[in-house]
């Protein structure tokens, strides 16, 4: 435990400058749903750029989001003469024999006050039916949140799961001797700094309503936990005790955080309110525990603990008593993360003397070695619990990558020049 994070520290001072992140898709799964998607009528009189980065606007940065779902094909329709919208009368013979069997058609207008109406309509190409559509009234600054929406209800309409593209994510990287917590969409872009440091920043976890983060920062030459609103940068200190303070995570209801301190010795999980009052110690062990993280339903926390000699991920209540061991297989698992409906474990397990992503279903004990990389580190469940945001190494190289639930599709979220790491995916926010 104390080499892992004497690692991860030494790492972190060798981050090189940031790029613009970019995702590029390595797997994808064996029966992906093909859709059609039409290019927006009035897109093209947009200014370029408007929707996005790069010139992307609504049509691509939809197509772009189901692709990367890895549950969908987005089939490219070449513009069409004269261009259907939501409400042309559909030619469902058509589109079967382009091979979609669901179709997207939609519009974009300025309105007279300078804002924007979109328009789109989801079509069942099989059944020969509308499935339904929504229309936007936005501003210019929102064409791209838009966009993400979109995403997100044909998503819904076509798996039954709630889409994730509109849902944030954080993580650290170095510009130069610079550290920067960013915040970015769940595609990468629209990147923000929410804090920067000469000193390192790490363990970045969401509020589940999504407008905080708590962290840690070695700014005051120590590590401390931090919570920060994501709009407003202003730091308030939550643990700032003797020796280190680390690990935040958040309760589902937002009310306490799980911390891990050495206050009183060896590092311990502790509960703590967002606000610094209340320090609660719920861990008492003679080993090393950290990497506290709730269960969706408040009543747990699992942690890692080297108590049995070895780091294994155990499980307490939230309110204190006897933890259980929960991981047997191998000498080596860490970090873990309880996904979203509470069935299964995220954590990093040592594998053949690589450190992979592995998943443990809590009820058949079963586990499922999800990557083949070699230094992956630090686990977060999409919302929706299909996917995993992990960081890892390519090629001697720091990245971001995804991997699927069940392991069939991958992605790597790299940059132009330098690492990212320490990444967490944030809430469903409504």
């Amino acid at each position: 435990m104390r080499r892992l994070l004497a690692a991860a520290l030494l790492s972190l001072a060798a981050w090189p400058a940031l790029g613009q992140l970019s995702i590029e898709i390595t797997g994808a799964g064996g029966q992906r749903i093909p859709v059609a998607i039409a290019p927006f009528a009035g897109e093209g009189a947009l200014p370029v750029g408007t929707a996005g980065v790069a010139g992307m606007g609504i049509t691509a940065i939809l197509r772009a989001d189901l692709e990367r779902s890895g549950l969908f094909r987005a089939l490219e329709v070449p513009p069409l003469v004269p261009p259907p919208t939501e409400s042309s009368n559909v030619n469902y013979a058509e589109w079967k024999s382009r091979l979609a069997d669901a179709l997207v058609l939609g519009s974009v207008a300025v309105r007279a006050d300078g804002r924007y109406e979109v328009r789109f309509r989801l079509y069942d190409v099989v059944k020969q039916a509308p499935i339904g559509g929504v229309a936007y009234t936005i501003s210019r600054d929102q064409l791209r949140a838009t966009a993400h929406r979109i995403a997100d209800y044909v998503y819904e309409k076509l798996s039954g799961e709630k889409g994730v593209f509109s849902t944030k994510i954080a993580y650290v990287v170095k510009r130069g001797t610079r550290f920067e917590l960013q915040v970015a969409d769940a595609d990468g872009a629209n990147e923000q700094a929410m804090l920067v440091s000469y000193e390192p920043i790490i363990s970045p976890a969401w509020s589940p309503s999504g407008k905080r983060i708590a962290y840690v920062s070695f700014q005051n030459k120590k590590p401390i936990v931090y919570v920060q609103d994501v709009e407003v940068p202003k730091q308030n200190v939550v643990a700032n005790f003797k020796g280190s303070n680390s690990a935040p995570a958040w309760a589902p209801d937002g009310s306490r955080l799980a911390v891990a301190l050495s206050r009183d010795g060896n590092s311990q999980i502790y509960l703590i309110s967002p606000d610094g009052s209340n320090p609660r110690r719920l861990s008492n062990s003679g080993g090393i525990d950290t990497e506290p993280n709730f269960s969706p339903d408040g009543l747990w926390l699992y942690f890692t603990s080297d108590r049995g000699g070895s780091p294994q991920i155990y499980r307490m209540p939230a309110v204190g008593g006897e933890a259980q061991r929960i991981t047997f297989e191998g000498s080596y698992n860490v970090s873990p993360r309880v996904s979203p409906d509470g069935k299964s474990l995220a954590y990093i397990m040592r594998n053949g003397g690589k450190f992979q992503a592995a998943l443990l279903d809590l009820s058949t004990r079963q586990v499922q070695v999800l990557t083949d990389s070699e230094l992956d580190e630090s686990p977060s469940f999409a919302p929706n619990g299909r996917q995993i945001l992990l960081a890892t190494v390519i090629n001697g190289r720091g990245v971001l990558s995804a991997v699927s639930s069940d392991g069939r599709v991958k992605q790597r979220l790299t940059l132009s020049a330098g690492d990212v790491r320490e990444p967490a995916w944030g809430p469903l926010v409504q």
